[in-house]
């Protein structure tokens, strides 16, 4: 089992970037594939970017990709989300997801995790 707690939420101006951080207890967080979601009020919790276990491999949401790049440090348990050129449309609770799987590729929905943390919240002002 693995726990995860994330960082680095704030308020930023549009144009701004921002880096999350996930931090993940356990001695076998480099099994784990690793990804980023948000969610606002009222919607479905929405699919950001993903990492396989090695970190070589890594899949973006259309909305995220060649703003947000997501990374790991398996030596330290953590991840990273670097979020660039914010946009309003980014404000939302970020949340970052484990999961277990054998077959290591990065996945894209929510029921591919078993493992959440508790959310951090991330606001773009105009």
């Amino acid at each position: 089992q693995v726990q995860l707690v994330e960082s680095g939420g704030g308020l930023v101006q549009a144009g701004g970037s921002m880096r999350l951080s996930c931090v993940a207890s356990g001695r076998t967080f480099s099994s784990y594939i690793m990804g980023w979601f948000r969610q606002i009020p009222g919607k479905e919790r929405e699919f950001v970017a993903a990492i396989i276990s090695s970190g070589g491999s890594t899949r973006y949401a259309d909305s995220a990709e060649g703003r947000f790049t997501i990374s790991r440090d398996n030596a330290k348990n953590t991840m990273a989300l670097q979020m660039n050129s914010l946009k309003p449309d980014d404000t939302a609770v970020y949340y970052c997801a484990a999961d277990r799987a054998s077959r290591q590729y990065p996945r894209r929905y929510t029921r591919d995790y078993n493992y959440w943390g508790q959310g951090t919240q991330v606001t773009v002002s105009s």
